[in-house]
């Protein structure tokens, strides 16, 4: 994908035979996916699938007993690899410090690190939560904002470093469904104007199935299908078609 002035800032993900195990029991069963540049890859399933494990194995929060993951076709085991590309997470609970103000939390690792004089830092501040649709909350304390808007906080936080990675971990979790779309709607917008590669990891159907260029369901440690959103609907696996229709049912 291209941003306005024609540059793509997006990279490519690549993971390839990724195994991992704890005390005996494999939990990660020989994963392989490719995420394009610019592309809004999501990673769905059931709680215990195995999302959170490999979402950590991305992050470099767990070593793989197997297989490898690159980055623009360069293995991030390194560390000189892997700081050369800008990867930004955006927590499933927000994570922002209770101590410290919005504006506070967004700027804080370009402040921490001396990376731009304060004056710059306070105008990229202002301008990335203004990009997410808060640019009037810069002086509250996390305590005043609602969960949609800590999210978005922790969007802006991690746009800072005009990521070419983003990490979305279970973005919409304890929202209401109209924060949701919010939240969805945002990571499209991001997507378009920026050219950053996106990677979600949810169960929220309604999101995938929202924000997806494709999505791979994964199930008991291993990828059972990848596609686009209609051709994920349309796979005739019983454990697709479970996932994707359960419901809750009521006797009449």
């Amino acid at each position: 994908m291209n941003t306005p002035n024609g540059k793509s800032t997006g990279v490519s993900l690549v993971v390839r035979g990724l195994r991992k195990s704890f005390d005996g029991q494999e939990v990660i069963k020989g994963i392989d996916f490719t995420v394009k540049p610019g592309e809004i890859f999501v990673i769905m399933g059931p709680s215990g699938s195995g999302k959170s494990v490999l979402l950590k194995h991305l992050i470099g929060l767990e070593p793989a007993d197997a297989g490898e993951i690159l980055i623009n076709d360069e293995p991030i085991t390194s560390p000189e690899i892997a700081a050369k590309y800008r990867m930004a997470l955006v927590f499933q609970s927000g994570a922002l410090l209770s101590s410290l103000t919005v504006g506070e939390n967004v700027g804080l690792y370009l402040a921490e690190h001396r990376l731009k004089p304060p004056e710059e830092i306070a105008r990229i501040v202002a301008e990335k939560l203004a990009d997410v649709g808060l640019k009037d909350v810069l002086h509250k304390m996390p305590s005043e904002l609602s969960g949609g808007m800590k999210k978005r906080a922790a969007i802006a936080r991690a746009l800072v470093i005009e990521p070419q990675l983003i990490l979305y971990d279970e973005p919409t979790s304890e929202l209401d469904p109209l924060s949701s779309i919010v939240i969805g709607e945002e990571i499209l917008e991001l997507n378009r104007r920026t050219g950053v590669t996106s990677l979600v990891v949810t169960h929220d159907r309604d999101l995938a199935f929202g924000v997806a260029s494709r999505i791979a369901l994964i199930s008991e440690g291993r990828i059972v299908t990848i596609g686009t959103p209609d051709e994920v609907k349309q796979f005739k696996n019983p454990l697709v078609q479970q996932f994707l229709h359960a419901d809750f049912k009521r006797e009449s």
